[in-house]
């Protein structure tokens, strides 16, 4: 019996494999490319942390514009009682915007530093206030409510700004912007330059 069934199986698979049928094509498996991990570096930036277009798409959002002109701002209504202060300096479209925690509360038009003196990117303290300040260096030019940044004189002031960078490595907020930011602010607030 235990023949029979061995000749027969032998018989069924022979018959099998002689059949016209064509075998199954191989199941092949495309791989998906992979989704990008972590952060992306927003197209145009050479050091970002995502704050100035997160801050721009706000801008929109709250105060309804995509572009402000030349030595112009807006400035909210409202201001939060509570939150942590933080001011984002976009080089690439010379724009400055001051949040009050999740709350963007101002945005304004900038001129940052021109060729050879480019405002440096990164993480940066408000270490001095001074209402009344003038430049050490260029031929004693008033620099209203000034924000000190580093330990060279670079810092947000109110000042010239045509909307494109023509600083000695300042940044320059229209003047009642400026005047705002500077009642908004402490020494140890953060301002985050990214361009």
């Amino acid at each position: 019996m235990i023949r029979r069934l061995s000749l027969a199986a032998l018989l069924a698979l022979g018959l099998a494999a002689c059949s016209t049928t064509p075998a199954p094509e191989p199941v092949v498996e495309v791989a998906k490319p992979e989704e990008p991990k972590g952060f992306v570096m927003p197209a145009g930036y050479e050091w970002s942390h995502g704050h100035a277009p997160k801050s721009h798409a706000a801008m929109v959002e709250v105060f309804g514009v995509n572009e402000i002109g030349a030595n112009k701002y807006h400035w909210a209504d409202t201001i939060p009682e509570e939150g942590k202060v933080t001011v984002i300096v976009d080089l690439k479209e010379q724009m400055t915007y001051a949040w009050k925690g999740e709350a963007l509360v101002g945005a304004a038009s900038i001129s940052t530093g021109k060729a050879g003196k480019e405002t440096q990117l990164g993480f940066w303290p408000i270490m001095s206030k001074h209402r009344h300040y003038r430049s050490r260096k260029y031929d004693n030019a008033p620099m209203p409510y000034f924000q000190r940044m580093d330990r060279f004189g670079i810092g947000l002031h109110g000042g010239h700004n045509p909307g494109y960078p023509a600083s000695h490595g300042c940044i320059r907020l229209p003047e009642p912007y400026a005047a705002k930011l500077f009642a908004l602010t402490k020494v140890g607030d953060e301002v985050i330059v990214e361009g």
